[in-house]
């Protein structure tokens, strides 16, 4: 009863005017005295319930001595609200989007906590229409792996690189198995996460076992493509590697203080 009535208020209804819609689906039709009786709305209050009931049209009065009423079905009652409210929205997204001003592309929107960046992520997935590129390590896979799925399904081509998850695919991928994931994780300070959307904007985030997760989200084209373009570039240095062999391209860098530098942030070889 009390998860229906928080719905119920979820429209507009008050929390008396739920009790009465419900008492009256149980027994009708009723007196108001009835109504008062079984629903516990007090008796004072029950012919202004009722009344406000009548003007949303979800109750109905039969002419009696005294007047009875009875509710409207609750089909009736829930096709009534469904269509009231895509009306509501059809009509706000036609007036808010007049009234919306044009913002900045360069615009960057700071996104805090776990939960947050997560569904940001799923959401940017779920707004691509051609193409998505995405950089992700394995905790924060299963996530948005069924939207990846999803959107390959309606043909947006996604091109993924995996750290981690040895198994598991998301549209085209390559997995970041050429270095060991702790240097890129040291280096980074987390797991830094990317998914970039039809070459319009770009989620940058990083995830810290002791940290609440950060983002940033932009349509900036400048940062939408050094994202994108740093995903080709990991891309290509994985598949080169396979090509060389990781001991090659390991002992290149691990022999050379400017790029054991640029590969692990440190001016020392990585142990």
């Amino acid at each position: 009863m009390d998860n229906i009535v928080n719905e119920l208020q979820r429209f507009g209804f008050s929390k008396y005017e739920c009790q009465v819609y419900v008492g009256l689906l149980k027994n009708s039709p009723v007196t108001g005295y009835e109504v008062s009786k079984r629903t516990g709305v007090p008796r004072s209050m029950i012919y202004q319930v009722l009344g406000k009931l009548l003007d949303k049209g979800a109750i109905f009065t039969i002419p009696s001595d005294p007047v009875k009423y009875t509710p409207l079905s609750a089909k009736d009652l829930i096709d009534r609200l469904r269509k009231d409210y895509e009306q509501s929205f059809d009509y706000l997204e036609k007036e808010l989007t007049s009234l919306d001003s044009e913002q900045e592309v360069d615009i960057i929107w700071r996104v805090h906590s776990d939960e947050l960046v997560l569904k940001e992520m799923i959401d940017m997935v779920d707004r691509a229409k051609e193409e998505l590129w995405i950089s992700v390590w394995e905790p924060q896979v299963p996530i948005i792996k069924e939207a990846v799925d999803k959107r390959v399904k309606d043909g947006v081509k996604a091109f993924s690189v995996l750290f981690g998850a040895p198994k598991t695919e998301i549209g085209l991928t390559y997995h970041h198995n050429y270095m060991a994931l702790e240097v890129a994780k040291e280096r980074m300070g987390g797991h830094l996460t990317i998914v970039a959307r039809d070459s319009e904007e770009v989620l940058i985030a990083n995830f810290s076992p002791n940290t609440a997760a950060w983002a940033v989200k932009t349509k900036d084209p400048a940062l939408v493509l050094v994202a994108t373009e740093y995903l080709r570039h990991d891309i290509m240095y994985g598949e080169i590697t396979k090509a060389f062999g990781s001991e090659k391209v390991d002992n290149l860098w691990q022999n050379n203080i400017d790029l054991t530098h640029i590969v692990t942030g440190k001016r020392f070889k990585y142990k």
